[in-house]
């Protein structure tokens, strides 16, 4: 498994997204920005990337607060152009906070401004190669991925991990068609020529059709039983939040999940727990799983 040399990954820990630098000549651009929490990380990795070279576009694979949440300070920093999905234009107009998934999920993101939009069957030049744009539903219904035919190098955002993919939020507030969508989106990829992917969380990978497997698996799990997603989420969630703030009290965790939208509705549609039930079986599952741990009252992050 090699990249091109003309593309460099930066690989990042929770909370941000990877970022993917792609170089042509004295010039690049760089797919995804992180979150903003991150900000200052993220352009000194950029700053030591680029060499002094001129960043000229920044594209996202969609708008998720790690995805997108450095956006504006990358553009202060480098001047540069932004590009999103066509599909996020309108919610990024109207720095929508419920439709993005930020207050909604007591998540953060600068606001700012985009300067073209691009959509499935566009092709962008960047890194010295053509990349394909393709529809990636089911984790957001807008985002998307960028395929470079020749160099048969995929850069998967959250549509296809190593081991799974992000979560299909739209499911779990009414929208019927969102697994479907994710399992199509896994057709795309599996219909591709492909000899690596660059995935939004993880290490790029080459054995693609075992993760591709893994994910199908992971679908017709979901599938089964809504429930298996929707406990999936709030634990992906709360496990997201305790890395950014470091610690809640466990005394007030229970008002905080009846607080924050999306816990609260997930609650509400599917799993019919008492928030105090909730809140238990929640800092439960994460101290099981090794990402949090219970001292002094509080519930902590375990690593990050």
């Amino acid at each position: 498994m090699k990249l091109p040399a003309s593309v460099q990954v930066l690989e990042r820990g929770w909370l941000s997204s990877n970022s993917i630098v792609l170089r042509d000549g004295d010039a690049a651009s760089v797919i995804d920005s992180g979150y903003g929490a991150h900000a200052e990380q993220t352009l000194a990795l950029l700053a030591h990337a680029l060499r002094g070279d001129r960043l000229e576009r920044l594209v996202n694979t969609h708008c998720h607060s790690d995805h997108m949440g450095g956006n504006a300070a990358i553009r202060r920093a480098h001047a540069c152009r932004i590009g999103i999905p066509a599909g996020e234009a309108p919610l990024i107009d109207d720095w929508d906070e419920q439709a993005l998934v930020l207050a909604f999920a007591d998540q953060r993101a600068e606001r700012f401004a985009y300067d073209e939009v691009f959509r499935a069957g566009d092709v962008l030049r960047m890194g010295g190669l053509d990349w394909r744009v393709l529809a990636a539903p089911g984790h957001d219904p807008h985002a998307v991925m960028f395929h470079a035919p020749e160099a048969r190098v995929l850069v998967s955002g959250d549509a296809l991990w190593e081991n799974g993919f992000g979560v299909v939020f739209p499911r779990l507030f009414g929208d019927e068609r969102a697994l479907a969508e994710t399992r199509a989106t896994l057709e795309t990829i599996a219909a591709l020529e492909l000899d690596v992917v660059v995935p939004g969380h993880g290490r790029p990978f080459g054995e693609v059709q075992a993760a591709l497997g893994r994910a199908l698996e992971r679908v017709a799990y979901y599938e089964a039983d809504l429930g298996r997603l929707a406990r999936h989420c709030v634990k992906v969630l709360l496990a997201f939040t305790l890395l950014e703030k470091r610690a809640l009290a466990l005394d007030g965790l229970a008002a905080y999940l009846e607080r924050v939208p999306v816990y609260r509705e997930i609650n509400r549609r599917h799993l019919g727990m008492a928030p105090a039930a909730l809140a238990a079986w929640l800092a439960s599952e994460l101290e099981r799983a090794g990402v949090a741990r219970r001292s002094g009252g509080l519930l902590h992050a375990a690593s990050g």
